[in-house]
């Protein structure tokens, strides 16, 4: 075995469970999300005598209080809040959209480097923001995601640090799956013109899979049961189970040993069936947008 149960003293266990318990229980509440996580935010940080001082109407700083005032998750924007379909998940939205901004400033926290709390305090946020949250599931730092609303996770699953989940399309994810350090998983893309044209797709990672360091899934591929993504590889077609893949674009290099019997051959063409899992979305039709980059988009031979 590689790894090895640690615990906490028993005192900090104690104190641990009855903070994660209470947030818990709140967040399932009817109490208002934003002042659950405002309040949560003010004492994680270390804030609440210069945000008390802000309450009663004392003098702070410019700085403070633009501090102290983004602990509220309704003072913040994210990126996905820009987004232009946005609107069609607006009540999914609003409830992540809180929980996404207290995992985030946890992980900002000096408690977030305490392992123990800090994977049972996310495993906790997890199931008021995904979809869907399997057993035993460890989140490490710094994972970042796009709603989170739309991510769906099995049992046993490990997510390390610095990985990025992008549900702006579907994210599914199997049970026992392993996304090492620095990997990403996308679910949407943009178009090779225009790049303010965006396709959604239902991106999938079934049982078992292994997506390595610093990896890429591209919207829609499904990496298929039991398979590897190799390091420092992008997938843009679908893995077949069972084998490992690798290089840009990632290739079939091989089949785990002894499932040779019951997987496609090694150095199988890995098929595109992305459009299989596109999914449309409307925008609506009042919606105020803008194009950030200005530019004339009409090509030559068109």
């Amino acid at each position: 075995m590689t790894k090895r149960a640690v615990s906490l003293p028993d005192e900090a266990a104690d104190g641990m469970r009855e903070f994660i318990d209470e947030v818990d229980e709140r967040l399932a509440s009817d109490e208002d999300t934003c002042a659950v996580v405002e309040d949560v935010l003010v004492d994680l940080h270390g804030d609440r005598a210069a945000y008390e001082r802000w309450q009663a109407g004392e003098d702070v700083s410019p700085a403070e209080q633009v501090r102290l005032q983004g602990y509220d998750p309704c003072n913040t924007t994210l990126e996905s809040e820009y987004y232009a379909e946005v609107d069609a998940q607006s009540e999914q939205f609003k409830q992540s959209k809180h929980i996404q901004w207290l995992w985030r400033q946890f992980d900002a926290t000096p408690m977030a480097d305490n392992v123990e709390f800090a994977l049972q305090f996310r495993r906790m946020l997890a199931d008021h923001l995904f979809a869907e949250c399997g057993d035993n599931c460890r989140f490490f730092k710094g994972i970042s995601m796009t709603y989170g609303h739309n991510i769906s996770v099995g049992d046993n699953v490990v997510i390390h640090d610095d990985v990025h989940l992008d549900d702006r399309g579907k994210l599914t994810i199997g049970d026992r799956v392993s996304i090492s350090d620095g990997a990403h998983i996308y679910s949407h893309e943009h178009d090779v013109v225009d790049q303010t044209e965006v396709t959604n797709y239902h991106t999938v990672l079934e049982d078992d899979v292994r997506i390595t360091y610093d990896s890429m899934v591209q919207a829609g591929v499904k990496v298929g049961r039991n398979a590897i993504l190799a390091a420092k590889s992008v997938a843009g077609a679908d893995i077949p189970a069972h084998h490992i893949a690798a290089g840009t674009p990632a290739e079939s290099v091989a089949v785990k040993s002894g499932w040779e019997s019951v997987a496609e051959p090694a150095g199988t063409d890995l098929a595109d069936n992305r459009d299989q899992r596109q999914i449309s979305y409307e925008i609506p039709d009042d919606v105020e947008t803008f194009d950030e980059f200005g530019r004339d988009l009409s090509p030559p031979d068109s």
